[in-house]
């Protein structure tokens, strides 16, 4: 036997003996009673459970506050691009009246031109006649006394035809100054409103931009925070993502079913107010006194079956839905990008109907409706009063709307309640 392989076997009858002994001598006592955690690794665990838990709960929470920061900015943004669409209505409005004055000023002015010459006429006429009668005329006229009091009668009448064309000159005159006061100031309003014009677009851009920029920056933070939510519950992140997603939607959900009951109820209680008012009025000594309860932009319904879509609804419906993907653009009416009113302006324009650029003013230029009263076609607008409307949406049944929504987002179907419920509802006049 090899020396190597002897010690082999030496070492391992050595480690069994010792590992034998071991054992024996072990066996006399019984293993240790296992311990419980201490209380100090009970609260540490504690802390540690509460610390992932606000750990999450604050990351959930921020990014509510993103979306709400988001939410704000493009809102800010939208306002202020109606106000520029309503900033540049008014200049329309002043610049048609700036060519009416002009043009009644210039009208009024041909009158009294018209007028001095023919007073000029009478009076050179006038005093051509009246030198002729003296009496060197009157007693040698070949015409006797008869004559002359016909010469006579004559030039009376020549001076009332004069003195009433002379009134009537000094009326136009008055007229004319009056005109042309009006024009000049029409003018004047007009370049004033051009002013603001400028200053409101200025205003837009800017807020356009920082609602773009925040659109931006709130997606990257979003993503962060959505990689942190995932770190901090140990899943992955696209499990987040989908699961923010579905917490979004849930709100959404939850959002539409209040704005909705809260619309209806709203409208329930106009009617109401206006119903009461109405027998109010009838049983009133004033007879025929209109009477308006507050806020009541909400007529009761028509009764009986709502009336088949028409064809200019459909092809207002049509027109807006071409559009669906295309980006909103402040102050843009088509044809590959639009703002609220831009889109619903043009959608209109090819149902026949022509509608102003601006939100507030396509709702006075409609008739108010109830929300339950609501058809296809109708416009959906959101406002504190129907002086600061600042958006509208086209209506296309179930709820759902057709919008151009806000900057950094596009043409698109929504839930009419998917954010704040909407404040008016319009139906455009001769649909």
């Amino acid at each position: 036997m090899h020396t190597s392989a002897r010690a082999a076997i030496a070492a391992a009858v050595t480690t069994v003996t010792v590992l034998t002994m071991g054992g024996v001598a072990s066996a006399d006592r019984l293993p240790p009673k296992p311990k419980g955690p201490t209380q100090a690794q009970v609260d540490k665990a504690a802390k540690d459970v509460q610390a992932k838990t606000l750990d999450v709960a604050s990351i959930q929470a921020s990014l509510v506050v993103a979306s709400q920061r988001l939410a704000t900015a493009a809102e800010q943004a939208d306002l202020a691009a109606e106000q520029y669409n309503g900033a540049l209505w008014r200049l329309s409005v002043a610049k048609k009246a700036v060519k009416k004055a002009q043009a009644e000023a210039a009208e009024a002015k041909a009158g009294v031109a018209g007028q001095r010459t023919g007073i000029a006429q009478l009076i050179t006429q006038s005093y051509q006649e009246g030198t002729a009668l003296n009496s060197v005329t009157a007693v040698m006229s070949s015409d006797g006394p008869k004559g002359v009091m016909d010469r006579y009668g004559a030039f009376q009448s020549a001076s009332d035809s004069m003195q009433a064309d002379y009134e009537r000159f000094r009326a136009l005159t008055t007229i004319y100054r009056a005109y042309a006061a009006t024009a000049k100031q029409a003018q004047a309003r007009q370049a004033a409103l051009a002013v603001d014009a400028k200053k409101i677009r200025d205003k837009a851009e800017s807020l356009a931009a920082y609602a773009q920029s925040e659109a931006n920056l709130i997606a990257y933070r979003k993503q962060q925070l959505i990689a942190e939510l995932a770190t901090a519950e140990n899943i992955s992140v696209q499990l987040a993502t989908t699961r923010q997603k579905a917490l979004e939607a849930a709100a959404r959900l939850q959002q539409e079913v209040a704005g909705k009951a809260q619309a209806l109820a709203a409208a329930k209680v106009a009617a109401k107010d206006a119903e009461n008012a109405t027998k109010a009025a009838e049983g009133s000594d004033e007879g025929n006194i209109a009477t308006f309860a507050p806020g009541a932009y909400f007529p009761q319904p028509a009764p009986g079956h709502a009336p088949a879509v028409s064809v200019g609804v459909q092809r207002a419906i049509s027109f807006a839905s071409q559009q669906l993907g295309e980006p909103y653009v402040w102050a843009a009416a088509g044809p590959s990008s639009w703002d609220c009113s831009g889109l619903t302006m043009m959608a209109w324009r090819a149902g026949g109907i022509s509608l102003p650029h601006y939100s507030a003013a396509q709702f006075a230029a409609s008739t108010p409706i109830s929300v339950i009263d609501l058809k296809p076609g109708d416009l959906v607008f959101w406002g504190g009063s129907p002086s600061t409307i600042h958006h509208v949406a086209l209506y296309i049944g179930n709820n759902l709307i057709i919008q151009a929504p806000h900057t950094g987002a596009y043409v698109e179907i929504s839930n009419m309640y998917a954010s704040t419920a909407p404040n008016f509802f319009a139906r455009p006049t001769g649909r």
